[in-house]
């Protein structure tokens, strides 16, 4: 694993307890007809997960609290125990700490989407139809070109996820995430501003919006995209701005050092200002096609110098918003025996004591196809955790496990035993 096996630090630090949360974004749900009543984790075949609900101990947390927006950034910052009320300075500055963009104070930063639009102006999908990165920077060259320039700058990230940043601008503003709004006509979802003088930063970004649709509606990538029957990137979508966060890191916290494993430059950024190390894993999508094996490998090797690892698994979540169900029942089995079962029996073969625990950020139900803010099951399996009753790990049983509902910072506290 590219380690001295006689070096003393070494053999001391991995036989620190070791921390691991993984999570498998959206993941959770609501009862299905079609499953009978039930949802895709009560259905699901996953062994491993109901295994560390089995000897662990199982509640329900309320990542997501009634006065905060139901986004994954907010409800990943929880898990990780940050106040978003405190911290929460929009995905963009996020995103941008992972993609190594430099954001200066007066630099105001938006999640970019490449998104998908019906002839009529409807949102089709909020992913241009999981368009590929190359084709994406094809088009933001184009954009940055043509409607960009001093102090408005577009940054290509992975696949339809990308970021703007522009200079001078006020952040006071409501946006509506693409994804919450499939099927509802984009003009009537552009930006507004929460306070007068914030107008003339929500009537440029609104340009920016609708100057995109001439360019992108015959741009040769989205040619290509419609005569091989795929979705058009057909528009750009500004959301989620803010400044640059002020945030506390693990080590300042907890006193433990670790990394952060994501296909997604959101929780990448949050890992960033986390003080975690970022691990890119070759494969890695946030689609169900994700390196999961890979992931797992990862998440083993850091151990080794590292204490905690946060393993993000962004797939089940894309089902959600696409509605497929079977999609999601799939990618929930996947998570469980290529990427959980085999750190699981990774941690068994070293010997290493660890808390292990498992849970969604949101549930993103299939048949709503946007995230809601219930509170969602988790589990956490470790050496001084007494375990209660429950022996599936789903949103039923873990209602009836030992830790009842937590919020705020009280999960991470249990999984660090602080």
């Amino acid at each position: 694993m590219g380690h001295d096996a006689n070096s003393v630090d070494f053999q001391e630090r991995f036989k620190r307890m070791k921390y691991i949360i993984i999570l498998g974004d959206g993941m959770s749900d609501y009862p299905v007809a079609r499953l009978g009543g039930k949802t895709p984790l009560q259905v699901a075949r996953k062994p491993n997960m109901d295994r560390i609900a089995r000897e662990g101990r199982c509640g329900l947390f309320k990542t997501i609290e009634e006065d905060m927006p139901t986004g994954s950034e907010a409800a990943n910052l929880s898990v990780m125990g940050y106040d978003p009320r405190q911290v929460l300075q929009g995905r963009g500055v996020l995103e941008a700490a992972s993609m190594g963009v430099d954001i200066r104070d007066d630099d105001m930063a938006m999640r970019c989407n490449l998104i998908c639009l019906f002839d009529d102006g409807r949102i089709k999908n909020h992913s241009a139809g999981h368009i590929s990165s190359a084709e994406s920077g094809e088009i933001l060259r184009t954009l940055q070109k043509k409607i960009g320039g001093p102090g408005l700058n577009f940054y290509t990230g992975v696949s339809y996820r990308h970021l703007f940043v522009g200079k001078g601008l006020d952040a006071r503003l409501d946006c509506a995430p693409p994804h919450d709004h499939p099927n509802e006509p984009a003009e009537g979802l552009l930006i507004r501003a929460k306070v007068p003088e914030a107008q003339p930063t929500a009537d440029l970004l609104n340009s920016l919006i609708r100057r995109s649709w001439p360019i992108l509606k015959d741009h040769p990538v989205n040619q290509s995209r419609r005569a091989a029957g795929k979705d058009p990137g057909n528009s750009i979508w500004l959301w989620s701005p803010g400044k640059r966060p002020k945030m506390w890191t693990f080590q300042e916290r907890f006193g433990v050092s670790g990394a952060v494993i994501s296909a997604v430059d959101l929780i990448r950024g949050i890992g960033v200002y986390a003080g975690l190390e970022v691990l890119k894993v070759p494969g890695a999508t946030g689609l169900f096609d994700t390196n999961y094996e890979g992931k797992a490998d990862a998440c083993l090797a850091a151990l080794e110098h590292g204490d905690f690892c946060y393993v993000h698994v962004e797939a089940p979540d894309e089902a959600g918003h696409e509605g497929n169900l079977d999609l999601k029942i799939r990618t929930i089995e996947d998570l469980d025996a290529r990427l959980i079962g085999r750190i699981l029996t990774g941690l068994e073969q070293r010997k290493v004591e660890a808390v292990v625990a498992v849970l969604p950020d949101h549930p993103t139900p299939v048949e709503k196809r946007i995230h809601v803010r219930d509170a969602v099951p988790f589990a956490i399996r470790g050496p001084s955790q007494a375990p209660d009753k429950v022996e599936r790990y789903d949103e039923r049983s873990c209602a009836a496990g030992g830790f009842g509902v937590v919020h705020g910072d009280e999960f991470i506290r249990a999984v660090f035993q602080k």
